[in-house]
């Protein structure tokens, strides 16, 4: 049996995490990376948490991919690195867990770890894309802010215990994990860049969103299922935003959903071409313009949607700027 031939794929030369970020996930974290000095305090916090530890229980209890060990995952990852031309590539571990799932944690040196569960679900492609979505975290440096956010968490739960200590603490939570479920569709545009196969992409989704079982589905209907999902009536609507305000990645069909959006936008297709940022570019990216852009977003979002809160709330706020406009003009005329 002969091995068929490796797939040709772009190499995105200097390519920004500008590229693939959602521009709400964007907007988050140019304003972080404009602060001077904000990473390194939180490197420099992350010793309170004992990170080193962290790595130390990977270290002596996963398996560290390299030429020898998981030698195809360590291929993946080198390969994956070159597409997205990855200035540093992370260490790449494997763990024992049944649940098919990847994490990158870390601040100062992040890496990636993969489930067993996963290793034995995916095929070579599938992984690509995993790997690739792992690595677009660590390139956009969600690793710092997620694993910032994992400890706020737990401080959370302390937090609880203290008088007061709860007054402004869910609306903090749950827009922290608004921007997380934001840092997962970027991490999932990374991945397809790293594959450059939207199919391998919606397969990895079927297969998380089914524990497997290839044979038994269907992308069409998979589809189809994400629309009745955005085709809700307000009570729906409602229940949903209570369903995910403490997830900190969306629904595997709403992923699925968003990254065909996203290729249908025409984007990706612009990327692969070259028409994308350079990361010597980086630090004269405005705040001002990803702020504006997540904000287009948001409003095409709601225009978009046939959710009957994204309705109502798209409605209203056209109402309220007509009847502004409507005030402007009479306190003009009242002052001529």
């Amino acid at each position: 049996m002969t091995t068929p031939p490796a797939r040709s794929r772009a190499t995105l030369t200097d390519i920004s995490s500008r590229a693939w970020e959602h521009p709400a996930d964007r907007g988050a974290l140019v304003a972080l990376r404009k602060l001077k000095g904000f990473d390194t305090l939180l490197k420099a916090l992350s010793g309170l948490f004992n990170e080193r530890a962290v790595r130390l229980v990977f270290l002596g209890s996963a398996v560290r991919a390299d030429e020898r060990q998981f030698s195809r995952l360590h291929r993946l990852l080198g390969e994956v690195g070159r597409t997205l031309d990855a200035p540093e590539l992370p260490e790449l571990y494997v763990i024992t867990n049944p649940v098919p799932g990847a994490l990158t944690i870390g601040m100062n040196k992040p890496f990636i770890v993969l489930n067993s569960g996963l290793v034995d679900l995916l095929d070579e492609d599938e992984l690509r894309f995993v790997i690739g979505h792992e690595l677009g975290h660590a390139m956009s440096g969600h690793a710092l802010y997620q694993t910032l956010l994992q400890r706020m968490i737990v401080l959370s739960g302390v937090l609880a215990a203290v008088p007061g200590g709860t007054l402004g603490l869910r609306a903090i939570m749950a827009a922290l994990y608004e921007w997380s479920r934001k840092a997962e569709l970027s991490a999932d545009r990374a991945g397809l860049l790293a594959t450059q196969d939207p199919a391998t992409a919606t397969r990895v989704h079927l297969q998380l969103a089914s524990g497997g079982h290839l044979e038994d589905l269907d992308a069409t209907s998979f589809f189809a299922q994400g629309q009745e999902y955005d085709d809700s009536d307000l009570r729906d609507s409602v229940l949903k935003l209570l369903l995910i305000e403490n997830r900190s990645h969306p629904f595997l069909v709403v992923r699925a959903t968003e990254l065909r959006r996203w290729v249908d936008s025409g984007d990706y297709t612009a990327i692969l071409s070259g028409d994308y940022p350079r990361r010597q570019d980086d630090a004269t990216a405005k705040v001002s313009d990803a702020a504006a852009e997540a904000a287009r977003s948001y409003t095409v979002t709601f225009q978009q949607s046939q959710d009957a809160l994204g309705k109502l709330v798209h409605d209203v706020a056209g109402v309220l700027g007509s009847v502004k406009v409507w005030l402007d003009e009479q306190l003009r005329r009242g002052r001529d």
